[in-house]
């Protein structure tokens, strides 16, 4: 049954948002310090994409000592600047090996394809699709940005550390990460410390310096600012999610019914709810391992444990396994942050360039809900090989087939959408067309992972690599291609180049594949995830060692080509054609409004929606397409307007 909403009118803080800035803002409160959430999801978009390319400049050198192990960088430039304790004698060290690898995944994850799905589109489109003025908490959502960037230039600052950056995974697994670049003293101790010889420090300048390298020493670490970032990012996470689920349920406009919300806002409102329950015990976790390297605290160190052939001084007790626990409670949901989104993308271009309604909107609607729900009894088939025992295993090897489900139902609906559609094959398209066999690639790939025998040869193998980069990188980063390049035109007014568009859609889709396809043969022939030379030292991986080649090869080309996405893009802001209102002849709201939309959305006050999202091709209508905000009755021939039950 549908819940009627509350409309903009009734909330006070964003009803009179648009009215309480009539004054000419400043720069700095227009454009930097905004409370405007389209402003803020611009700022969360530029910032996203800026470290996802920070995050694969990060791989392709990696994929460097992957293909030629040994061999020194022919990048003299490139190793002059990263210094001869990363690169001696121009050959990648290990731990520098393994910094990478832990920013690599840290960075596209939690600084790059979360904000720029959630922060950036979510930010940006879900009140304009409900017919909303802005977000409902405007000032909260001006935080949760800054919060980001404050994580984002720790995480950042953490390779100009001592010892580097973090070098434990992006896991960061204990007992590893609890010991690695160890401080010389605790966080207590350095301020004891510090503050007992205050006074021979000289003025207060000396004292100032003082605190921050001798008081604070102990935070100098890359793990540490590792650890500081996750608090900082998970905390933005937090602030966004509460501010997206409090506006779809408070601010729709009138009419606007749950059944009648875009795919898009429901994918949004589901990963807003993951985000709210998930990340907090990863946060809770973070503070502990922080007390563990900074406080003298155990949480994650077992008695007994020895380092560098020392028993370790720690009072013990604490169990390994627990952070393990605490992290994939987080991270398996967060792959649904990920990927419903991108799902919620698909489904609005798809709908608008079959010209029909999606197939089975209700079906996807409650599959995203199970989805969400789920999520949450999956996470231990991460961790079969620790010895959970037979039972528990079989729980979750049962849990993560169930969840396979709504998935399927998903893609099936998205498939069958496109069954008699008069497909438009513009650059949007072709991107969101692209995700379905990319994901579906990635998904199948995952059901072995989830069986416990299966997963005994597979576990860190680069079988799981391929896996979850099919999910992620050619179909969640495929979808929001998409999205950028669909709602580009609404944003700025004007289209991107189609045939730079195409040349970059191509170009990825062939060398991502290259890229990811052949992990799965390294994967099955037992080619360990974590391996500094890409398997050279390993007598089975031989017959396989020139796949990395191809790999990495195919990156540097990727890489390339997404300099043509770079020029189309900023070309596009300045010279692109210019485009109308409703440039694609969408029905949902966000393109009833002028081009780029101005400051509280609706100058004509809010919409009313009188149909479904997704009403295409209504026979006995003279458009193809049925706006929601256009009134039931058609003012060309006066027939009434059909509304799917989809």
């Amino acid at each position: 049954m549908a819940v009627e909403p509350t409309t903009t009118q009734s909330h006070g803080g964003a009803a009179s948002h648009g009215e309480a800035h009539h004054d000419e803002l400043s720069f700095w409160r227009k454009y930097i310090f905004s409370t405007d959430h389209k402003v803020i999801g611009i700022q969360y978009g530029v910032t996203a994409l800026t470290f996802l390319f920070f995050g694969f400049c990060l791989v392709m050198t990696m994929r460097w000592q992957l293909a030629y192990p040994a061999r020194p960088l022919p990048w003299n430039w490139l190793v002059k600047l990263l210094g001869d304790s990363r690169m001696p004698g121009g050959v990648m060290a290990p731990e520098f090996y393994n910094q990478l690898g832990a920013m690599h995944g840290t960075i596209m994850i939690f600084l790059g394809v979360v904000p720029l799905a959630v922060g950036a589109f979510g930010n940006y489109l879900v009140p304009l699709q409900i017919g909303a003025q802005d977000m409902a908490f405007p000032k909260l959502n001006m935080s949760s940005y800054w919060v980001y960037f404050i994580g984002g230039i720790v995480m950042l600052g953490s390779f100009f550390m001592p010892g580097g950056s973090a070098q434990s995974g992006w896991t960061s697994y204990t007992p590893l990460a609890d010991i690695a670049t160890p401080a010389s003293m605790t966080l207590g101790a350095a301020l004891v410390h510090y503050f007992t010889n205050l006074g021979s420090l000289g003025g207060i300048g000396g004292k100032f310096a003082a605190f921050f390298t001798t008081g604070l020493a102990p935070l100098w670490t890359g793990q540490t600012m590792w650890l500081i970032g996750m608090v900082f990012l998970i905390t933005s996470s937090l602030l966004g999610s509460v501010n997206t689920i409090t506006t779809i349920i408070q601010l729709r406009t009138k009419g606007l019914t749950f059944m009648r919300l875009p795919f898009f806002v429901w994918s949004q409102l589901v990963t807003g709810f993951l985000l709210l329950l998930a990340f907090p015990p990863l946060e809770a976790a973070g503070v502990m391992q922080l007390m563990d390297r900074l406080g003298g605290s155990s949480f994650f160190l077992p008695t007994g444990l020895v380092v560098g052939g020392k028993a370790l001084e720690v009072s013990g007790g604490g169990s390994s396994l627990l952070w393990q626990h605490l992290f994939w409670f987080l991270a398996h949901p967060e792959v649904y942050v990920l990927i419903l989104p991108a799902m919620g993308i698909v489904a609005e271009i798809i709908a608008n360039n079959t010209r029909k309604p999606l197939w089975g909107y209700k079906s996807m609607v409650y599959s995203a809900l199970f989805l969400g729900f789920m999520s949450f009894v999956v996470w231990a088939h991460h961790m079969f090989l620790t010895g959970m025992g037979t039972a528990i295993n079989a729980f979750f090897q049962t849990t993560t087939m169930i969840i396979s489900i709504p998935s399927i139902i998903i893609l099936t609906a998205l498939i069958l959408s496109l069954w008699g559609g008069s497909i438009r094959f513009n650059v949007p398209m072709c991107f969101a067309l692209a995700f379905l066999p990319m994901f579906a690639i990635g998904g199948l790939t995952g059901l072995p992972l989830g069986l416990a025998s299966a997963d005994i040869h597979l576990h860190d193998t680069m079988y799981v690599i391929g896996h979850f980069h099919y999910v992620v990188a050619p179909g969640t980063l495929f979808a929001l291609f998409a999205g950028i390049y669909f709602w580009f035109p609404k944003v700025t007014g004007r289209k991107m180049n189609e045939t730079l568009g195409r040349i970059h859609f191509w170009g990825s889709l062939v060398f991502m594949n290259g890229i990811f396809m052949p992990m799965f043969i390294q994967g099955l022939a037992g080619v360990s995830r974590r391996l500094y030379d890409g398997g050279a030292s390993y007598l089975h991986a031989q017959h396989v060692l020139g796949l990395n080649k191809v790999m990495s090869h195919s990156a540097w080309a990727l890489g390339v080509v997404q300099f043509v996405f770079i020029i189309n893009f900023f070309w596009s802001l300045f010279a692109g054609r210019k485009a109308n209102d409703n440039p694609w002849e969408s029905t949902t709201l966000e393109w009833a409004t002028p081009t780029p939309p101005p400051h509280g959305n609706f100058p004509a006050g809010p919409p009313q929606v009188y149909r479904g999202p997704y009403e295409y091709s209504v026979p006995g209508k003279k458009q193809d397409f049925s706006p929601q905000n256009h009134p039931e009755a058609d003012g060309k021939n006066g027939e009434a307007n059909h509304v799917s039950s989809h």
